[in-house]
């Protein structure tokens, strides 16, 4: 039972039909592992908090930074050089004393992952790094749990949840474990983590109450620059075999029909039949403007709106400055169901 302290607190929550008192109890005995207290992981601790779920976890062996408190905003400046673990869990009780906060100042990895998981139901990813998505992912599968992810860079954010009711998994969507670039060499605007880790506080809760429909199979991007959203969806695949540590990182094929290309076979495909070759750069158009190596622009967050202008039976080559945002690109349309191949390449 709730205390009236409780009730008064959930009220606005309660009130709604979708939720009522039957949600607000399956939040109560919720219980969520969050992976990271930094940009994604502040929002998504402060609105879960603030909702009334349970238990939660937070796993992060890192400390405040200077850099930290333009989007950070869970931190202060005293706060630098603490632990983010420890730190959240002192400022999130004064926000809510009825939810059970534990603080683990440890960085996941495959010796520890199980023991930190499997207490909880469901996990929650605001990691800023390809290698530890894939952990979170392959002890999820393992463990049978389903998670939220997020990622932002710049002014672009995505958003999805894996492994929800037999769902397709992480590494359903990005089958290769590559490194691209992250908020540190690339910028992120400061508001864009509060608006990413909203989003997947909000998934969080649907799947906690049962309520909605959660982003399983889909891809949720967000462009503040332009004010764009685009969702594409994606299945499972026919076999979803979990990669331990350190395999994570190994370099696997994308799918039949899209892998990286070099320059030099760019070239040879351009002198050898150029009208079967097109070239797209996925970069913002400032980006683009700034500097380019030709071809069309169409940034990332436009490619799921524009798969139907796509010309059958060429080769579509992607480009960006690092090569993240075109494989990500050409794997988009390569899944939907396009008659012909996609590359990806660095700008060359």
């Amino acid at each position: 039972m709730f205390t009236p302290i409780e009730r008064k607190r959930y009220a606005r929550q309660i009130i709604m039909p979708e939720m009522g008192m039957a949600g607000q109890e399956k939040l109560r005995a919720g219980k969520v592992a969050v992976v990271g207290a930094g940009g994604l992981g502040c929002p998504v601790l402060q609105y879960l908090v603030a909702a009334g779920v349970g238990e939660i976890g937070i796993i992060d062996d890192d400390t405040v930074d200077l850099t930290n408190l333009h989007r950070q905003i869970l931190y202060s400046a005293d706060d630098v050089g603490k632990n983010k673990a420890i730190t959240a869990v002192e400022k999130l009780s004064v926000l809510n004393p009825f939810v059970k906060l534990t603080a683990y100042p440890d960085r996941l990895n495959a010796e520890n992952a199980i023991d930190l998981l499997s207490a909880y139901d469901l996990v929650i990813d605001g990691s800023d790094n390809f290698e530890t998505r894939y952990l979170v992912n392959d002890f999820c599968v393992e463990l049978n749990k389903p998670f939220v992810f997020g990622s932002i860079l710049r002014f672009e954010g995505q958003v999805s949840v894996f492994n929800y009711q037999g769902g397709p998994t992480y590494r359903c969507l990005f089958p290769d474990a590559e490194e691209g670039d992250n908020c540190a060499e690339a910028g992120v605007m400061g508001v864009l983590p509060g608006i990413i880790g909203t989003y997947m506080a909000n998934e969080a809760i649907k799947i906690i109450a049962g309520i909605g429909q959660p982003l399983s199979g889909k891809l949720l991007v967000i462009n503040t620059l332009s004010n764009s959203q685009s969702v594409f969806q994606f299945s499972r695949s026919a076999e979803v075999t979990p990669v331990k540590a350190p395999e994570i990182t190994a370099r696997q094929p994308a799918t039949e029909n899209t892998r990286e290309m070099s320059y030099d076979e760019f070239e040879s495909l351009q002198e050898a039949d150029p009208e079967q070759v097109m070239l797209v750069d996925v970069r913002e158009y400032n980006e683009f403007e700034a500097d380019n190596f030709g071809g069309e622009n169409i940034p990332l967050s436009e490619i799921p709106e524009s798969i139907g202008t796509f010309p059958a039976g060429k080769k579509v080559v992607f480009y960006c400055n690092s090569g993240k945002r075109s494989m990500q690109a050409a794997k988009l349309l390569a899944q939907s169901g396009y008659e012909g191949q996609s590359f990806w390449a660095q700008q060359w």
